[in-house]
C-alpha cells in the first residue's frame, strides 16, 4: 500500500487545489500523475446542466474520436449467412448468429460491441436479459442495428464510442490512453465536448457545460477550463 499511498500524494501535489487548467495543460499533467504500470484509460467527466429526468433533456450520440480510444474493442456480427464475409472483411472478431445466440444464453458475453441487422432482431431481441444490464443491447440510435454491416464494424473498430447522460447530468467515456500524447489527448477530447455541445437540447437553460474533469483510471480529477476546450 505504502508506494501507492506516496504515488497518489505526488500525483495530489502536482494538481492544484480550487486551478481550472486549460484542456492542453491538463492532458499533459494527467500522464504525469498517473502511476499505474499498465497504460490506463484517460477519461472524461461533462457535467450538463440539464434534467436527465425529462425527455426533452436526453443528450444521447455517438462520437468517432479522431484518434480512437486506444482500446482493443471486440466486435460480435449477429448476421445472415450472405453478410458474414462482408463482417469479417471489416474487422468483426466473432461472426455468427444462431451459435453464438447459444453461447450468449450460455453466458458468454466476452466482447464489447454487438453490431446486427433488423431482419435478425428478433432473435437479438430475446437476448435483452442478459445484454440489457452489460451495456451490450445493439440499437438502432447507435448505429449498431443497421444492414450496412461492414460499415458498422469498421465505425466501432476505429474508435466510434456513444454515450449517454446519466441522472446526474454527467455524461463520461474513455477519451484515450495514458500513452497518447498530450495532442491525439486535447484533440479527442475536444471532439467530444464539440459533439456535447452541438446536442444541446433546446429546453435546457442556463450554463450548457457546467464542469469538465480529466482523470486517468488511477489518478485524481483535473478539472479543465470549459471555455479552453474549443482554444487551440
Amino acid at each position: 500500500m505504502g508506494r501507492i499511498t506516496k504515488n497518489k500524494k505526488l500525483a495530489l501535489e502536482k494538481i492544484e487545489k480550487g486551478k481550472l487548467y486549460s484542456l492542453k495543460e491538463a492532458s499533459s499533467l494527467v500522464k504525469e500523475v498517473t502511476f499505474t504500470k499498465f497504460d490506463a484509460s484517460v477519461d472524461i467527466d461533462v457535467r450538463l446542466g440539464v434534467d436527465p429526468r425529462k425527455a426533452n433533456q436526453m443528450v444521447r450520440g455517438v462520437v468517432t474520436l479522431p484518434h480512437g480510444t486506444g482500446k482493443e474493442v471486440r466486435v460480435l456480427a449477429l448476421v445472415t449467412p450472405d453478410k458474414v464475409q462482408e463482417a469479417l472483411d471489416a474487422g468483426a472478431d466473432h461472426v455468427g448468429l444462431d451459435d453464438y445466440v447459444e453461447k450468449i444464453k450460455g453466458g458468454w458475453t466476452d466482447i464489447d460491441v454487438i453490431i446486427t441487422m433488423p431482419p435478425v432482431m428478433g432473435k437479438v431481441g430475446a437476448l435483452g436479459r442478459i445484454l440489457g444490464p452489460r451495456g451490450l443491447m445493439p440499437n438502432p440510435k447507435s448505429g449498431t442495428v443497421t444492414m450496412d454491416i461492414g460499415k458498422a464494424v469498421a465505425e466501432v473498430k476505429a474508435g466510434k464510442i456513444d454515450f449517454k447522460v446519466d441522472k446526474f447530468g454527467i455524461v463520461h467515456t474513455s477519451v484515450g490512453k495514458v500513452s497518447f500524447s498530450p495532442e491525439k489527448l486535447v484533440e479527442n477530447a475536444t471532439e467530444f465536448v464539440n459533439t456535447l455541445i452541438k446536442l444541446k437540447p433546446s429546453a435546457a437553460k442556463g450554463t450548457y457545460v457546467k464542469s469538465i474533469y480529466l482523470s486517468s483510471t488511477m489518478s485524481p480529477g483535473i478539472q479543465v477550463e470549459p471555455k479552453s476546450v474549443s482554444e487551440k
